[in-house]
């Protein structure tokens, strides 16, 4: 079912890229539109270093579980290629799919026009100046087909993640069991589960439920993303240390993971001076904090069991 929902979002956005293309290129203006709503309607960074950095913290719900692709490629036949091929692959849609599209509305649209009171999508826009018709209900369906994909995905990966959790025992064992074809159904279960409680919570009062889905999201990528990084320094130090030769090699890769842990850091910091991230941190450390309190616990119980077989045993 991805795949399908993967296509139809790729399609859409090629279309887009190839109408934006025809609309500039046929243009009278061609060029010189592209250099105004560049460069006018207050110029380049209107709004000062403040409004990108913004910005950046916006754009990282559109990169919500990338990471996702080291998780998938880890279980293929072949890792060390998969991972390879993933990453080139990764980084070659984003500059395609993400960069260039954003550049075209950037070219197409003033800026201001998009956050007016009237703005409507850009992509809306587009089909309309090349007179396509039904413009407004073909979005909406892209939107829904591109809501069930992150939906999907997101289902994959807590599932996998569970489950690993499980095997590792740092979870209860009845989520490490998977069904005869390979399918931990278990934790399948629990996340589908969760899933259904957040629709129960947002219909009962979507004005609370939202932001606090919002908070949470945000925090969970932040907190993994900076996990990541820090993680990668210590394996590659590790791995130095150790004189093992890793297959797949990323030029300074142990700096690039401490200025993204940097980043990352600064972005999360930055949640609790913007008024509509501010509760990032807020239901983000309580969070963080119980989960603490629960892998002690766990630990201590643990240890207690250990010294108890012990005792027994003499």
């Amino acid at each position: 079912m991805e795949y399908w929902f993967s296509t139809i979002k790729v399609f859409a956005i090629i279309v887009f890229i190839l109408l934006s293309i025809g609309i500039l290129t046929q243009s009278n203006e061609g060029i010189t539109q592209v250099v105004t709503h560049l460069s006018g309607h207050g110029g380049f960074f209107p709004n000062g270093f403040s409004g990108v950095w913004i910005g950046v913290i916006i754009s990282i719900f559109s990169y919500l579980s990338i990471e996702m692709i080291a998780v998938a490629a880890g279980e293929a036949k072949d890792p060390e290629k998969a991972v390879k091929k993933a990453f080139k692959s990764t980084a070659l849609r984003l500059i395609l799919f993400y960069l260039l599209s954003l550049f075209l509305i950037v070219t197409l649209v003033p800026w201001t026009v998009l956050i007016g009171a009237d703005a409507t999508s850009p992509f809306v826009m587009v089909m309309k100046i090349v007179g396509i018709p039904y413009a407004d209900s073909i979005l909406n369906f892209i939107v829904i087909v591109a809501a069930l994909s992150a939906m999907n995905s997101m289902l994959y990966i807590s599932t996998r993640m569970l489950f690993s959790l499980s095997r590792a025992g740092d979870a209860p064992k009845v989520f490490g069991r998977i069904s005869s074809k390979g399918v931990p159904v278990n934790a399948l279960l629990l996340s589908a589960v969760g899933i259904g409680i957040a629709s129960i919570v947002y219909t009962i009062n979507p004005a609370s439920a939202f932001p606090i889905m919002i908070a949470l999201s945000m925090f969970g990528v932040l907190f993994t993303w900076g996990s990541i990084f820090v993680t990668h320094m210590f394996f590659r130090r590790h791995m130095v240390q150790q004189n093992i030769q890793l297959k797949f090699k990323i030029t300074a890769s142990r700096f690039i993971s401490l200025f993204g842990f940097i980043a990352i850091l600064s972005i999360t910091v930055t949640t609790w001076f913007t008024s509509e991230f501010k509760s990032t941190l807020q239901f983000g450390v309580p969070l963080v904090l119980v989960l603490i309190f629960f892998y002690y616990l766990k630990r201590s119980t643990v240890k207690l069991n250990l010294n108890s077989s012990e005792e027994t045993l003499k």
